[in-house]
């Protein structure tokens, strides 16, 4: 297996339903300044600021203008989700629109700051969590957009291949609800195992009714199963553990969640605000800014597979 190049730890907002607060302050600001030069050449002629807000990242129905010298405010996990949008304020700078990015160390303050007005939006979570949240709240925050996923990884511990695998090789998958169902979808997609009729999402190891290697089903925290994988033939890890520990699914993993499985559309992050704010001019822009062209390059480029663009 190659060591990659050590990312910053993911936080794993797209993982699990289950993840506790860390703290009530955010860890940082940031902002996207606005680029001078671009401002000008939209303020030239009508001709230029045509041009500059009809291409990538852009939405035609938005009134850019009006925009012009306003700043949108979102809360957001510093990895990925913060860098991600500086890419976004990049193309949102082309219009004279500041992107303020406030980072939060935790998943509780950022619905919090946006339900009560602090921020315009937040990026750091995925549509279950969000759904759980809002139940346990009585929050009003709805998702706009669906942005990227963080898919498990098949990765080789001390068998190198699904060919080789023994009868009775250990096999180590999260042991929390969320993410051992979406192990053992992963493990049944590779033919190792044979699930229930309609477990989907909920599977547990009680659900595997074909096992034809005796593969031993080692549950675990997943945050050690990148640890063990030594002492284990095969482990499915989560995209944030598997970086922490410089594996990349793209080149390291046997096999990964597909952007088309059930599990990349249920746990994708997603773009969210409060009810009412689904259709403003700021949150339309930045919809436009998020699922451009250029965002879904950086996150190729960067990630190499542990971040997979969903749109």
């Amino acid at each position: 297996m190659k060591k990659k190049k050590l990312l910053s730890g993911l936080l794993a907002a797209a993982l699990t339903l289950s993840l506790a607060a860390c703290g009530s302050a955010p860890a940082s600001e940031s902002t996207s300044a606005p680029a001078s030069d671009s401002t000008a050449t939209i303020s030239d002629t009508a001709t230029a600021e045509t041009t500059s807000l009809t291409g990538d990242g852009f939405d035609s129905t938005v009134d850019y203008e009006a925009l012009k010298g306003t700043t949108i405010t979102v809360a957001a996990s510093p990895v990925p989700h913060a860098e991600i949008l500086k890419v976004a304020g990049e193309i949102l700078a082309e219009a004279d629109i500041n992107l303020k990015v406030v980072e939060f160390t935790d998943y509780i303050q950022p619905n919090k700051a946006t339900e009560n007005g602090e921020v315009d939006a937040n990026y750091f979570q995925h549509g279950p969590y969000l759904e759980n949240f809002n139940e346990e709240n009585g929050t009003h925050l709805v998702s706009v957009a669906a942005i990227h996923y963080e898919p498990l990884g098949l990765y080789p511990g001390k068998t190198k291949t699904l060919d080789e695998l023994a009868d009775g090789a250990q096999i180590g998958v999260p042991n929390d609800t969320t993410n051992e169902a979406r192990a053992l979808q992963l493990l049944a997609a590779q033919g190792l195992i044979t699930l229930k009729d309609g477990a989907g999402l909920t599977a547990t190891k009680n659900d595997i009714v074909d096992n034809p290697k005796n593969l031993n089903i080692v549950e675990m925290e997943a945050a050690q199963l990148p640890r063990q994988l030594a002492s284990l033939d095969m482990a499915v890890i989560n995209g944030n553990y598997a970086t922490e520990a410089g594996f990349y699914s793209a080149d390291d993993a046997i096999a990964a969640e597909d952007a088309n499985s059930e599990a990349a559309q249920t746990y994708a992050n997603v773009l969210v605000v409060k009810e009412g704010n689904e259709e403003t001019p700021a949150t339309k822009a930045l919809i436009a800014a998020l699922k451009s062209q250029k965002v879904k390059d950086y996150i190729t480029d960067t990630y190499h597979g542990a971040v997979v663009a969903i749109f």
